[in-house]
This record gives structure tokens, C-alpha cells and sequence, in this order.
């Protein structure tokens, strides 16, 4: 029996073991960085024990400060969560050495399929399909293909290749990633299928011989191969559904596996199948199979179990499933910006109408799975995820409606995040009608667009500046009865500035005496020019809430100020402004073409010199942060004129990079 459960990860995969260990009565120890000292997860462990250091080689990458962890808190045993150490047999290997239960497939099955070249080899001789692949980039003369990590996985060291010209620097770039990810730079090429669907299905083994099938899983939403939408039961025909079964016990009698796993398959158009990966391990996406298994499995009690020796009863191999159920990876990041990771204070985090958190739910309605709550801190040395949100109704099409309003109503205040472009991909028609692959991102534009359509704009910075004025009365120390902007000539308005999105913005506004909206105007860097004297009338005005009447239709709109920064929710969507110093301090001047650094990371790569001449579009140098490599790259046709930080330097934000001197030719 485990008594004392160590989990060697953070974030929500560890809140998500202990909320099973609770309800098993399991006790809990968690391993933090000091970055994660006052997390979420380290307050709801029974025991907690300090990893010195920040980055993940320095704390969860770790084997002999974890064995250390477990020894003096008296764990019994370790669950690795996904990510960090979960499939690393020589920590599985030392974990059982040191006396304790490991939580997962034995060390030999980890190291088997841990090694995608091998683990090909050996399924191909199971009956498994797969995809033609080579190790030397001389030997491939089609395109397109797909550079790949031998070890690890979550999209790290992929690279697209459609022409031989780019196939050497992808490889380079792709040992650098998938070093400095796994610390195995190894990669091979495989044949690239556009139009291709990623679907999976997860199996579960006990020790007593038998493996199980629980369904398939349909994760094709992607952004930089990876997942960032996953559906069960997949989208996928009787026929095809019966032959991923079948490929994914062959896959798993083949190693004689043992707990929880998933065998990743790629689908093509003409409906051949075709094996990925086998991860062995829990999936990030695992609550979807859980909320349509009948009754609803807990797949992390079912790990404990397992791992105690008991074998898996008969009902648990069933192919039938319940309703419908779907994921979004709601991330720290800027999807048009590159996907750029996104860090700083997350000052509020609230889903509506959530009706349990990391368990099964009995009806219709919405689960969360989150690392972060108010306040939580998003730094850079981790991945981007804040949290999952997940949907379960008896249709496909409920649940979708129903995850993209919760989302859409949800307040993310402080950290930009990928939510407008969620809601957007399940709003799609596109997507409504299964019509999806790998792919699809890049073949729908608009998605990137922010949900704040541009025409509501202007009422939205509205109403920042009146919610402004309405909490500096309320803070008044005197005359707090006079209304807003009060003074001996009414004709004069009212003045607020802001940075937002694409700038400064200006609000202009005069309210008369009875305290009505008299006119207002918002100006932008961009030379827009909004104004509606009569279409806006102003029906309450507070700190944290404001009601227009916008031509005829009443919006109110949420309002969350802290220090200078003001957030704004409403009924088409959010918007994040920065309310600027009426007399501001003068700053020193960049040189024009100054590139900075958008976030905190370290100079991986330069790939130019001072005196070069680049193009618009040229790499500059490479800048890794949150474990993804970002490229920077020249806005203009210009000459290189600095590099101040070299190859390895860390950088923060807004350290300059690079200086373009732009050429006028």
C-alpha cells in the first residue's frame, strides 16, 4: 500500500495527483523550486521540501535532490506527473533501486520507447504501422518531412522541412532544442503528411499481463506541434476507431506495459494510420477520457492502484463511451506575436461556472484543472500553461458552446494568454463541423484576431477612463460629493491617456452638470479618431463597473484596476490598457532600429555580425525562454549595426538585442 506519495513535477499535474491522494487518503509531498515556494501546489501538500534553484536543471531535473526529498519526508513512493523526469528510466530505475514504488511503466518499457528510432523498430515488428524515417538528411530527396527529437516529445525539436535547402539548418536548430530540452540532441527525419490528423488512444496495463484499450482521443489543434485542443471520443469512423485499438494493444503487449500510457497515431485524409510516439506516461489531456468513460474513471487512482499490484478489473476495457468531452491548454502567451510567452503577475484568474475541479463531473458543465490562482506569479523558466478547461455534454456540439462561453467570460488579468484564440478556433464553423487537422492554424488567419472587435474599441477605453475618475472620487479625501471633472467652466473635458495594444490611446471626455455624458472622443497613434456624442449615454459609472448605453443597447462592463493597470471585460470581449503619467519623467532615447527582448530568457544563437547586411525577415539571433526557442528577426532590409549581448547572455525584458541601421537605397 502507498501511504506517502511524492510528486516529483509542480503546477497542476501535481494539484492533480493530490486531489485523487485526498480522496484516497494518500499522503502528499511536494518538491518545489524557489520560484514555485508559495505555489498553489506546494500549499495543498501534506509536506513540502525545497529544491535550491530556479531552473528546471537546477530543481525538477534533479534525481539525487528528489531521492533526497523522498528520504526525509518518508515517502513510499513517487509520481513523476508529465514533463521533467516522467520519462526518464534512469530516474525510474533509481527511484525503485532506492526501495520506493514508481508510479508508471517499469524503467526498461520507459528506455524502450523513450527512444523513438528504436521504439519504431520494435513496433514495426509488432504489426505496427509507420511512416518512412532516416537518420541521415543525405538519404532524403522528397519533401516535405518533418525533423523530430528522438527523445522526448511535447513538439520540442520539430521542425517542417519542404525543400532540401533548409533541411541542414533545421537539423542544427533541431539538436539544439531537443538538447537543451532532453538533454539528448539526437533527431531523425520523417516523411511529412500534410493535411494529417494526430489522434491517439490511451491504454492502461497492470502487472498481472493484461493491457486495455479506454478510448481514442482527437488532438490535431496545434501550435508549434503542440496540443493545445484535445477532444474524446475522437473524431474518427467505427472502422478507423477499431483499428487504433487494435494497432495500440499491439503496441503495448509488445513491451508488456505496465500503468498509464498513450500511443499517438498520425491519421491521413485517405484514413491510413500511422504510429508516432508511445508516451509513457499520463497524458496533459487525460481528463477528456475521463469524463466520457462510463461512470468516470480516475485515471491517477487507477496509476496508484497499479502500481500497488492489483490488476485491473474487466469493466474498465470498455468501448462505449459518455457524451462528449473537451480541452483547452489556456497558456501564458501572445499567438500573434509569434506565440510569444507571456510572464508577470496574474492578478486575477476566474472561470465561470466551473463545477469541479480535477475530478470527474456528474453532469453537464465545466471542470478545471489549473496550476495558478489570483496573484500566482508566471515566470520564465517553465512551460507556458496556466491551466486546462474542460467541458463535458451529452453532444459534441454542447460542449463546444459551452467551454467557448465560459471562456470567453473568463476574467485573465496581467498576463497576456492565448484564450482569444481559443474561443475563436471553437466558434469556427470549420471546427464545428470536424473539419480539422494539424494544420489548422495556419490555414485560418483570423483565428489570431482578438475577440474585442475594433469598432467596440473605443467604448471600452471609455469606459477605463470614466471607471478612473469614478474611483479617484470615491478615494477623494474631501468634497467626494462633487462629480467627476467638476470645475467653474463646464465646456472644458476631461483628459486620460493610455498605452494599449497598438500604442497611446487618448480619451476625451466632458460630462455636464447633471453628471450625463455630454461628448468624448478616442484618439489613437494610429491617427484613428473615434467619436459618438450621441450613440453612448453614460448609465453608471464605478470603480469596477460601467454601464453605457451604447446606440440603444445596454453593456456593462467589468473594470479591474491595479496600480496603473486597468482591465477591462465586456460583453464582445477583453482589453488590457496601462493608464499613463499625466507629467511624464523624461527616459533616455533608444537608437532607432533598437530590437529588445519582449520577455526574459537567454541569447542561444547569433547568427549574424556587426557590419552584415540582412534582409527584412533575416534570423538575428535566437532567444530561449519558457523551454522554446524564439526567433528574432530583422524588420528591415539595414545593416547590422549592434549585437550587444553575445551567444549564452540572459537578457530581461526590454534589453536591447540588436540595432538595424535601416537602409533607404
Amino acid at each position: 500500500m502507498i501511504n506517502r506519495l511524492l510528486v516529483a513535477n509542480r503546477g497542476e499535474i501535481a494539484r492533480r495527483v493530490f486531489a485523487t491522494c485526498r480522496a484516497m487518503g494518500v499522503q502528499t509531498v511536494a518538491v518545489h523550486s524557489d520560484t514555485d515556494a508559495d505555489a498553489p501546489f506546494v500549499a495543498e501538500a501534506d509536506q513540502a521540501v525545497r529544491l535550491p534553484g530556479d531552473t528546471p536543471a537546477e530543481t525538477y531535473l534533479r534525481v539525487d535532490l528528489i531521492l533526497d526529498a523522498a528520504r526525509r519526508s518518508g515517502a513510499d513512493a513517487v509520481h513523476p506527473g508529465y514533463g521533467f523526469l516522467a520519462e526518464n528510466a534512469e530516474f525510474a530505475a533509481a527511484v525503485t533501486d532506492a526501495g520506493l514504488t514508481w508510479v508508471g511503466p517499469p524503467a526498461k518499457v520507459i528506455a524502450a520507447m523513450g527512444d523513438k528510432l528504436a521504439a519504431k523498430a520494435l513496433l514495426a515488428e509488432a504489426g505496427v504501422p509507420m511512416l518512412p524515417s532516416w537518420t541521415d538528411a543525405d538519404e532524403v530527396v522528397d519533401f516535405p518531412v518533418l525533423v523530430k527529437a528522438s527523445a522526448g516529445g511535447g513538439g520540442r525539436g520539430m521542425r517542417i522541412v519542404r525543400d532540401a535547402a533548409a533541411l541542414a539548418e533545421a537539423v542544427a536548430s533541431a539538436r539544439h532544442e531537443a538538447a537543451a530540452a532532453f538533454g539528448d540532441g539526437t533527431v531523425f527525419i520523417e516523411r511529412y503528411v500534410e493535411r494529417g490528423r494526430h489522434v491517439e488512444v490511451q491504454i492502461f496495463g497492470d502487472t498481472h499481463g493484461t493491457v486495455h484499450v479506454l478510448g481514442v482521443r482527437e488532438c490535431s489543434i496545434q501550435r508549434r506541434h503542440q496540443k493545445i485542443i484535445e477532444e474524446a471520443p475522437g473524431l474518427v469512423t467505427a472502422e478507423v476507431r477499431e483499428r487504433l485499438h487494435e494497432a495500440a494493444l499491439a503496441a503495448g503487449r509488445a513491451v508488456d506495459y505496465v500503468g498509464a500510457g498513450t500511443v499517438e497515431f498520425l491519421l491521413t485524409p485517405d484514413g491510413a494510420i500511422y504510429f508516432l510516439e508511445m508516451n509513457t506516461r499520463l497524458q496533459v489531456e487525460h481528463p477528456v477520457t475521463e469524463l466520457v468513460t462510463p461512470g468516470g474513471l480516475d485515471l491517477v487512482g487507477m496509476q496508484l492502484l497499479v502500481a500497488e499490484g492489483e490488476p485491473l478489473p474487466a469493466q474498465h476495457h470498455d468501448p462505449t463511451t459518455r457524451g462528449y468531452a473537451i480541452e483547452v491548454r489556456l497558456c501564458a502567451e501572445e499567438p500573434a506575436q509569434g506565440w510569444r510567452p507571456a510572464t508577470g503577475t496574474l492578478h486575477r484568474f476566474h472561470v465561470p461556472g466551473v463545477d469541479g475541479e480535477f475530478r470527474w463531473i456528474q453532469r453537464a458543465g465545466l471542470r478545471l484543472d489549473s496550476g495558478v490562482v489570483d496573484g500566482s506569479t508566471v515566470g520564465v523558466h517553465y512551460d507556458s500553461m496556466l491551466a486546462k478547461v474542460i467541458a463535458w455534454a451529452p453532444t459534441r456540439g454542447e460542449a463546444v458552446r459551452a467551454l467557448a462561453g465560459a471562456l470567453a467570460r473568463a476574467e485573465l488579468h496581467g498576463v497576456a494568454t492565448n484564450r482569444d484564440l481559443l474561443v475563436r478556433v471553437l466558434r469556427s464553423p470549420e471546427f464545428a463541423a470536424g473539419e480539422i487537422d494539424t494544420g489548422f492554424l495556419d490555414r485560418h488567419p483570423e483565428v489570431f484576431a482578438p475577440l474585442l472587435p475594433a469598432d467596440q474599441f473605443p467604448v471600452t477605453a471609455l469606459a477605463a477612463a470614466l471607471a478612473a475618475a469614478a474611483r479617484r472620487r470615491a478615494d477623494a479625501p474631501v468634497l467626494a460629493g462633487l462629480p467627476s471633472g467638476w470645475r467653474n467652466v463646464p465646456a472644458v473635458g476631461q483628459v486620460t491617456r493610455f498605452s494599449g495594444p497598438d500604442g497611446e490611446i487618448e480619451v476625451r471626455y466632458r460630462l455636464d452638470r447633471a453628471g450625463r455624458l455630454a461628448e468624448w472622443s478616442v484618439e489613437r497613434d494610429t491617427d484613428d479618431r473615434d467619436t459618438g456624442a450621441s450613440t453612448v449615454e453614460l448609465v453608471e459609472a464605478t470603480g469596477s463597473r460601467v454601464v453605457l448605453d451604447v446606440g440603444g443597447v445596454r453593456r456593462v462592463l467589468r473594470v479591474h484596476r491595479v496600480g496603473s493597470q486597468v482591465f477591462v471585460d465586456g460583453p464582445d470581449g477583453a482589453a488590457s490598457l496601462t493608464e499613463l503619467p499625466r507629467f511624464p519623467l523624461p527616459t533616455a532615447e533608444l537608437a532607432a532600429g533598437s530590437l529588445l527582448a519582449p520577455l526574459p530568457g537567454a541569447v542561444t544563437r547569433v547568427h549574424v555580425q556587426v557590419g552584415q547586411r540582412v534582409a527584412a525577415g533575416d534570423p538575428l539571433l535566437t532567444l530561449e525562454a519558457m523551454k522554446l526557442e524564439h526567433p528574432v528577426l530583422a524588420p528591415v532590409d539595414g545593416v547590422v549595426a549592434e549585437l550587444p549581448v553575445p551567444a549564452g547572455g540572459q537578457v530581461q525584458t526590454g534589453i536591447v538585442l540588436a540595432v538595424i541601421e535601416e537602409d533607404h537605397r
